[in-house]
């Protein structure tokens, strides 16, 4: 009896230190997560960031991390060269993509060439973050447009020819053309890479606006574009209104893709001031002059003269 009491006093002692060491233990929460994609840790997957609950950040388009020195090798001449071959790789193969579709004439050739305005420059930004952040980086990138200025040249000149390339970024056929529109937008290219590279949103502007903006201009002026600007029969209300949406729109996905590879701290005050260069950027666009000129030329100066007074 003795013993059959103690183990039930043992048993009973148990059970009440082990309900009070239960309640005594804090509760555990389990960590809510935010979906990052392409994060600088791991540049090419998603993976679930630990956060909590609340943000210390004002901003919703903070800067999630810096960016990492390389992201394909080690020595950063070494990353910058496999970026320039998958950066390469992957413009030549849209570029005969757009060749192949005009050859066969699966597009109307003025969409074609709209379709090739809109890819190309963008597909380009997305390669980017591939580069290091070395001095040289922004140089190796714009070797790739560089290359293209060279072929614009001798293939308008006519020293090369090159009927794929001329019918599917020109408007009438003539290889001269390529002198024109299509030199003036790899060179913008060229210099947006140079000069203000992934860490400045002149850059975004002028090639979302020249891309986006205004290929989407022409896209949706000539199926919509029946009621025109006073100022200039050429253009369209709606042409304009798209340019400007298309090329805001552009702006702030890729304002997001940079930020969230640490590049540029994208902000709501930075969201109306691309709104505010697109606008005038369209406006600019819808001008006699620019159609005098080319919209090629006018757009990306128009943006880089808006975005460096108004960033």
């Amino acid at each position: 009896m003795m013993f059959s009491g103690c183990v039930m006093f043992r048993s009973t002692t148990l059970h009440m230190v082990d309900r009070v060491t239960y309640l005594s233990v804090p509760p555990v929460h389990a960590p809510t997560t935010r979906l990052t994609f392409f994060s600088p840790s791991s540049p090419f997957l998603f993976k679930l960031k630990p956060t909590s609950l609340f943000t210390s950040s004002s901003s919703f388009f903070a800067l999630t991390s810096p960016p990492r020195s390389t992201m394909l090798h080690h020595d950063p001449l070494v990353s910058d060269i496999y970026a320039t071959a998958i950066s390469a790789i992957v413009a030549l193969s849209l570029l005969r993509l757009w060749q192949e579709t005009a050859k066969r004439g699966i597009f109307d050739q003025k969409l074609n060439r709209k379709l090739v305005h809109i890819s190309i420059g963008l597909m380009f930004m997305l390669c980017w973050p591939l580069f290091s952040t070395g001095n040289m980086a922004a140089f190796f990138a714009a070797l790739i447009p560089g290359v293209n200025i060279i072929r614009m040249i001798v293939t308008g000149l006519g020293i090369v020819k090159d009927e794929a390339t001329v019918k599917s970024m020109s408007r009438f056929g003539d290889y001269r053309e390529l002198l024109k529109g299509p030199l003036y937008y790899a060179a913008t290219i060229t210099l947006a890479s140079i000069i203000y590279w992934r860490t400045s949103p002149i850059s975004i502007a002028a090639i979302c606006n020249l891309c986006a903006g205004d290929g989407m201009a022409d896209i949706v002026g000539r199926r919509f574009g029946g009621e025109k600007i006073p100022y200039n029969k050429d253009k369209s209300y709606a042409g304009s209104i798209a340019m400007a949406s298309a090329g805001f729109l552009a702006s702030i996905g890729y304002m997001w893709y940079f930020s969230s590879f640490g590049y540029i701290e994208g902000s709501w005050k930075l969201v109306l001031s691309f709104l505010l260069v697109s606008i005038g950027t369209a406006f600019v666009e819808s001008l006699p002059i620019s159609t005098e000129l080319d919209d090629n030329l006018t757009v990306p100066l128009t943006s880089i003269l808006l975005g460096t007074v108004i960033f």
